[in-house]
């Protein structure tokens, strides 16, 4: 059997952040009741004419300078015909000769590949079925009909399910961190299509390719590639040909299922939109978009591993998101950027994932103000580091301020020298075995009376005086 090789480039459809649809005035507000947020407009009634959300157009122009686009200064709407139950309209207004953004890139930050980025359209959401199978019946709600969309287009450029998964999160990364959208992917607002074909290593010419839709989470992305892949090379090796077709994946069965014949540009009979004028952008909006970026993730990324001295993947969990990353730089600037990632990364990240929780700092009442206050009073000698870290989960849900919490409930660490030394003194009497081992050079053992004076004065102990103190007396 020949080795085959992967080819997979990926279309990412992304709702952006607006309060109102592309072309009226319903909310975009996801969760209402159904078919609330829709009028004349967004349900396609006859004689109503769309109006373009400057928003939407703005939003779409900032994430196509963030990954190297050419911005195209005028731009056209099209009808994309097509019939589907959720289409009010039969047609859907997208971009087709003329999108708002061409020719782009994204660098994936760990396996370094750069991937192009064909275009970048606007589009509106069509609306949603919702199948009842107890009663056997169909409803169709309108409200994510007229919700603005863009849809970006890889080139064929990824070589396993592993970079397409690695695109995706980086990508969504990228839409979260300028605002663009809030990148839900339970609610819909970043979801993927995956174009997958494959061809024997070292070849130039592309195989039959398939489509597989609507693919809403990092790791549904990934199984669904791999099994198709494997799908094909077993197709080719029985010898048979892979077929151009779209298919939906089975999260349950981890499987792909043959779902209609994938559609060409020429099926859908693109042409311009006759109620919509071209998009028009000027330099000087362009230059004030390009002036309103934030700093991007790869950016923050290089300042992130020179502030903390910390691995690659260590760093890339403080850049989960925006308000992760603002929360962690606001800490690091009050107390210590190292400490303040190592608590982020290791007991925050351990108590949100006991909960099954994100980590994400809106959740908490725990600021950052507040964690740099408790690498500050851990540092004066307040409180152990194992006490800081065990009295994490409750400050999340504390008003008070790490002191206030520390002193109210009594676990202020003991430095008083002669508490301490009467504690290590108890100790190596009661021992006097393992204290002679350690005289005869099996320094291991110190841990052994350490841990029986944390023991004795409940965990409060300052542990640099215990471990002084007890080098001392054993070692007299």
């Amino acid at each position: 059997m020949p080795e085959y090789e992967a080819v997979i480039g990926l279309e990412v459809h992304v709702h952006l952040a607006t309060a109102s649809k592309l072309f009226c005035s319903c909310s975009t507000r996801f969760g209402s009741p159904p078919n609330t947020n829709v009028c004349e407009i967004c349900s396609a009634m006859p004689g109503a004419l769309p109006t373009p959300n400057r928003r939407a157009i703005r939003l779409a122009a900032l994430v196509g300078l963030a990954t190297g686009c050419q911005i195209n200064t005028r731009s056209v709407f099209a009808r994309k015909n097509y019939f589907y139950p959720d289409l009010p309209a039969g047609y859907q207004i997208s971009q087709f000769e003329l999108p708002i953004c061409e020719h782009g890139h994204l660098d994936l930050p760990e396996s370094g590949r750069r991937v192009g980025i064909t275009r970048i359209h606007l589009e509106n959401d069509a609306g949603k079925n919702i199948h009842s199978g107890s009663e056997n019946i169909s409803f169709v709600d309108l409200n994510r009909a007229g919700i603005p969309l863009i849809e970006i287009v890889s080139e064929p450029d990824m070589r396993s399910a592993a970079e397409a998964a690695e695109y995706l999160r980086a990508l969504h990364g990228l839409v979260t961190y300028l605002g663009a959208s809030d990148g839900n992917m339970e609610e819909g607002s970043f979801r993927c299509d995956a174009n997958v074909s494959i061809r024997p290593a070292g070849s130039l010419r592309l195989g039959t390719r398939t489509e597989l839709k609507n693919l809403n989470s990092f790791r549904n992305v990934q199984r669904a590639i791999e099994y198709e892949i494997a799908r094909q090379e077993d197709v080719l090796a029985g010898g048979g040909k892979v077929i151009q077709e779209t298919r939906l994946f089975d999260a349950a069965k981890n499987r792909t299922a043959g779902m209609r014949g994938k559609e060409e540009a020429q099926d859908y009979r693109y042409f311009p939109d006759p109620d919509l004028l071209p998009v028009e952008i000027s330099e000087a909006e362009l230059e004030e978009i390009r002036a309103s970026m934030p700093e991007l993730p790869a950016a923050r990324r290089e300042r992130f591993l020179e502030m903390t001295g910390l691995p690659r993947a260590e760093v890339e969990t403080l850049l989960q998101s925006r308000k992760l990353a603002d929360f962690f730089e606001e800490a690091a600037r009050g107390s210590d950027a190292r400490k303040a990632a190592a608590y982020i990364i290791g007991p925050l990240a351990r108590v949100c994932n006991a909960a099954g929780a994100r980590l994400d700092p809106e959740n908490w009442k725990f600021g950052a103000g507040d964690l740099a206050e408790l690498i500050n009073i851990t540092n004066e000698g307040l409180i152990s580091a194992k006490i800081a870290a065990d009295i994490c989960s409750d400050l999340l849900e504390s008003p008070e301020s790490p002191r206030e919490y520390v002193l109210g409930h009594g676990l202020g660490q003991i430095s008083d020298a002669g508490a301490i030394e009467a504690a290590v003194d108890a100790a190596i009497a009661s021992h006097p075995e393992e204290a002679a081992q350690y005289r005869a050079g099996k320094k291991k053992v110190a841990s052994f009376f350490v841990g029986l004076v944390m023991r004795e004065t409940k965990g409060k102990a300052n542990p640099g005086l215990v471990n002084r103190l007890l080098a001392e007396k054993l070692g007299s």
